[in-house]
């Protein structure tokens, strides 16, 4: 027998629970109005929200960074966002060319992508041939090498190109500078539609996007994971020439439901089999995040 209390006359049933609209706030990095965006789930559907709100196309976007409207590496928008995170987005400048020549192994360049096709600098290495040429600068997106374009290509795929040009032939760089604001050139005064620095989220919540389904809403990253991805990211760097926080996370993740190092090379190839990471990098790589894991206690 149903046991429930009988339903007064005329009485209707509660609500269902609305799980609450992510609502974001959006910026042009060098300067625009105030937007807001929300119903994304992956990096590609961002630019397109960013771009409605603007009216441009979602291929001027070459990165987002969060927090802060300069071309600061450390605030690059990645798979996961603040709830309470403000987007500005860096938007394509002057295109330029520049012709290096190769006399040793390394460039001194690391690479990252934007998620949606866009390779560009992430870090240059002080003393390095690429340091010498004051043309290049961190932020800029790689178009084309040799006139070759390359947009569309992956960071890895972008730094093995790189690390096959022969040494002592010239090449050329088409490269593509984020717009930049009056501010952020000279030692120029704010005007009322420069963006300013946004509070930063003390939130521990994100909204995690994925390049295949919905997006989430999940705990940020535990102080264990945030190091063990910290150093992945730089094994990275070293094996590969490219930094990208995200595919450092995937790794620890992968890692986390990994039983041992074999199986965790195993797991590697299933999810990741793309990058073709060699042997001694996923040894160093299991020794790191077991390494990261006792650091934290």
């Amino acid at each position: 027998m149903d046991s429930a209390a009988p339903r007064e006359p005329g009485a209707t049933e509660p609500p269902a629970r609305a799980r609450p609209r992510l609502v974001f706030r959006t910026q042009l990095a060098h300067g625009s109005p105030t937007g807001r965006i929300e119903g994304f789930t992956n990096v590609r559907e961002l630019y397109a929200k960013i771009a409605e709100a603007f009216g441009i196309a979602p291929t001027e976007i070459l990165f987002c960074t969060l927090n802060s409207h300069k071309v600061d590496m450390q605030k690059l928008l990645g798979g996961q966002i603040g709830l309470e995170d403000f987007i500005f987005a860096h938007v394509r400048g002057e295109t330029k060319e520049v012709e290096v020549t190769k006399t040793e192994d390394a460039l001194g360049l690391t690479i990252t992508d934007n998620g949606a096709g866009y390779a560009f600098i992430k870090r240059i290495k002080e003393g390095s041939i690429i340091n010498r040429i004051e043309a290049v600068c961190v932020g800029d997106s790689i178009e084309a090498i040799n006139d070759h374009s390359i947009v569309g290509c992956r960071h890895y795929e972008v730094a093995k190109m790189l690390r096959e040009l022969p040494k002592s032939q010239p090449f050329t760089l088409r490269l593509v500078q984020p717009r930049r604001a009056f501010d952020m050139i000279g030692q120029r005064s704010r005007s009322s539609k420069c963006p300013v620095e946004a509070k930063v989220s003390s939130g521990r919540e994100t909204l995690r996007l994925r390049a295949g389904g919905a997006a989430t809403v999940e705990d940020a990253p535990s102080d264990v994971e945030a190091a063990a991805a910290r150093r992945v990211d730089d094994l990275l760097e070293s094996y590969m020439g490219i930094r990208d926080p995200e595919l450092a996370a995937a790794v620890v993740e992968t890692a986390r439901s990994s039983a041992g190092a074999q199986a965790f090379a195993r797991g590697l190839d299933a999810v990741l089999g793309e990058f073709a990471f060699p042997d001694e990098f996923v040894v160093e790589v299991w020794a790191a995040i077991g390494d990261a894991r006792d650091g934290c206690g």
